[in-house]
């Protein structure tokens, strides 16, 4: 297989550039990242429509990666909650080497091809869950062989890789190949390969979530208000809906709860 996340960058002696020069290349290389990923579009929709499909019937979604890639995915899991008042546990992200790998690299994980499928077993995984393997290379040992399983037991597999025609993509349901390139630093897949990565991960879980109804308008009408930043974004929208006075919009979503519990009593009197 051809690796071109692996090729050599077509910069070189990086230590004699200066800092403008730098950061120029670096963004050059940057704008190729949405084009790859314009390319995936109609792979990404048949993707989301899937997934969406298994919610509906009380699926979870379940992203599995080691290094970056999981790291990513736990970032996207992470802020589905928050952003969009869904129960914890619906959206989980699984990286090789546990919650610790998350802040320190833990050496080997990702090259062992059965913990995945272990890992995916603690959440007693079913046939209505979605499993989406992230990695850059797209031959990861450790989310290869957790697709491989989830496929011998009948659960939706998707994969998000940046080469072409991967071991991961061969064996999903739904492949996505965000084919970036060489990186600026050669093989450094946190740049390129990374960003093409979250950029997808955003797609998928706020499309799901549009889907699953927890966005109103433009509105995250029940994101959690957990801070006073999030209090004062709610009443806003809460004023903007209803045209109530700032203090009457406060009192309301405070006494409710949530943006959507607040419209909706206010509505219905």
């Amino acid at each position: 297989m051809d690796k071109s996340t692996e090729k050599s960058s077509i910069y070189n002696d990086l230590e004699s550039m200066d800092t403008l020069t730098l950061l120029t290349n670096i963004n050059k290389e940057d704008q190729k990242v949405a084009q790859a990923v314009e390319k995936e579009l109609k792979k990404i929709e048949a993707l989301v429509d899937s997934v969406y499909q298994n919610m509906i019937l009380g699926g979870r979604l379940f992203y599995i990666g080691a290094g970056t890639s999981g790291r990513l995915g736990i970032v996207d899991a992470s802020e589905c909650p928050p952003t969009f008042g869904i129960e914890h546990g619906i959206v989980i992200g699984l990286i090789a080497g546990g919650d610790g790998a998350i802040k320190k690299a833990v050496e080997f994980a990702e090259d062992d091809i059965n913990q995945g499928w272990i890992d995916l077993k603690k959440h007693d995984i079913t046939q209505i869950d979605s499993v989406i393997g992230i990695a850059a290379s797209g031959t990861t040992p450790y989310v290869l062989g957790a697709l491989k399983m989830c496929k011998q037991n009948n659960i939706l597999t998707a994969s998000i890789s940046c080469n072409k025609e991967t071991p991961i993509s061969a064996i999903s349901d739904h492949s996505i190949e965000a084919i970036v390139g060489p990186e600026f630093v050669t093989g450094s897949t946190r740049m390129k390969s990374g960003t093409a990565q979250k950029l997808i991960l955003n797609m998928l879980s706020t499309s799901l979530m549009i889907k699953l109804g927890r966005v109103k308008g433009n509105k995250m009408v029940d994101m959690q208000l957990s801070n006073h930043k999030l209090v004062e974004r709610g009443i806003k929208m809460i004023v903007d809906e209803t045209n109530l006075k700032h203090q009457d919009a406060e009192t309301l979503l405070l006494e409710t709860g949530s943006v959507r519990n607040a419209i909706n009593k206010y509505k219905n009197g």
